[in-house]
């Protein structure tokens, strides 16, 4: 029963990504194109910089208060992490294999 169980779902997933797969796979068109290019601006933007500046200076106070510097290294890493993702994540999914690299 288990097994028949598992076996449907895994059958009814494979169906949901036949059908919408496309759609979500478009890069730059396609109903998520808008929320994605949003959230890049937001965090690429000022917003993004408020936050990272934010999270570095948390990072300070509890550096600080901890008399750790490893809470002011995380401050930095989530401040950058931040502002790089979407960046990052463009690389990875734009990424493409040319004649010399097969």
């Amino acid at each position: 029963m288990r097994r028949k169980l598992v076996m449907a779902g895994i059958l009814m997933a494979l169906a949901v990504l036949a059908v919408a797969g496309p759609v979500w796979a478009a890069g730059s068109t396609g109903p998520l194109a808008d929320v994605y290019s949003a959230l890049t601006e937001w965090a690429q933007g000022n917003v993004g910089k408020v936050i990272a500046l934010g999270m570095i200076l948390v990072g300070i106070v509890a550096g600080i208060a901890n008399q750790s510097l490893m809470a002011f290294a995380v401050g930095i890493g989530g401040g950058l992490g931040l502002y790089n993702a979407p960046t990052i994540i463009d690389t990875v999914f734009n990424a493409t294999l040319t004649a010399g690299m097969l």
